[in-house]
């Protein structure tokens, strides 16, 4: 709607169709119908065409004057915006979680480099940690504690940890939710091998329990947890992020919604006494609002 106006604007300033479509470098065929929808939405006549020249109704009179101060602060505004983002250009250097950009930040990644185009995104992908330094990196994005003072860093956001299970497994199980830990014992466990414990919170109470899972199967890989749940082969503790499709598509449901593992808070990271490129402070904060958007908290 705002480009209909746009282009209506643009004719009554140039005095006819064709002046005004150069000035907006679109093809004559385009700026006649957008004016032709603008009318037609409406529902009156805003101009009076002949060969050459057009000249303003006296609905279009009105609608003109009602819009000129908008679309010049909009063109003004997109001005200011586009000679910003054409100072953004160059290469960008990021190290990220494999599970993490696959899953949840594809969406992230793809939006950031349709909308920056010009700044050459290299992003390195692994679940161990890599050398900042060594690979020359701008930015590392890392989730779980760092201790490394070394590292500036940023708070980017958290994910809660939950028990899931697919609604088929609980079926099976003749289980509607797990309330105790006894009941959570009875169940078959999937898990990681890194993990040997399971530190549990109950959020009604607020106490906090060490719980020591007997697992059906183990993996390095929290991926292959997450298949075989969905599966329906057991249970397991998953950060919301790896899993956030799979429950929107209710192949994965939160079987214990009175218990939760910590949170997993997710960092920006950049070696200290280096000053972050404008294209690295802008990823940090686009992530940052995006991880806000996508992966509200919700630990009770």
């Amino acid at each position: 709607m705002l480009d209909d106006i746009r282009v209506f604007v643009h004719i009554a300033q140039q005095g006819g169709l064709g002046a005004a479509a150069q000035v907006l470098s679109l093809p004559p065929a385009t700026v006649t119908r957008r004016l032709q929808r603008l009318e037609q939405h409406l529902n009156c006549k805003l101009l009076n065409r002949s060969a050459r020249h057009c000249q303003l109704t006296q609905q279009g009179e009105v609608y003109y004057h009602a819009y000129v101060d908008l679309v010049a602060q909009f063109e003004h505004t997109e001005h200011r915006l586009n000679e910003a983002n054409a100072s953004l250009t160059g290469q960008l250097k990021v190290l990220a979680p494999m599970n993490f950009s696959h899953g949840f930040l594809k969406p992230f990644w793809l939006r950031f480099t349709r909308t920056y185009p010009q700044i050459a995104l290299q992003l390195e992908l692994s679940n161990d940690k890599q050398d900042m330094v060594n690979t020359q990196a701008d930015m590392a994005i890392r989730i779980g504690p760092q201790h490394d003072s070394a590292f500036m860093q940023q708070r980017l956001g958290e994910s809660d940890t939950l028990l899931v299970a697919s609604p088929e497994f609980m079926q099976r199980q003749n289980c509607e939710e797990v309330n105790t830990l006894e009941q959570l014992r009875t169940l078959p466990l999937i898990g990681t091998t890194l993990r040997k414990s399971w530190q549990l919170t109950h959020l009604p109470s607020k106490r906090r329990h060490k719980f020591v899972p007997r697992f059906m199967h183990q993996f390095n890989d929290t991926s292959f947890v997450k298949y075989l749940a969905c599966d329906g082969q057991g249970a397991a503790l998953l950060p919301r992020f790896e899993i956030i499709d799979e429950l929107q598509r209710n192949e994965l449901k939160c079987i214990a919604p009175n218990w939760r593992s910590e949170p997993r808070t997710i960092y920006a990271l950049w070696p200290s006494g280096r000053l972050l490129s404008r294209r690295a402070q802008l990823l940090k904060q686009q992530l940052n609002e995006f991880i806000a958007t996508h992966l509200p908290s919700d630990n009770g």
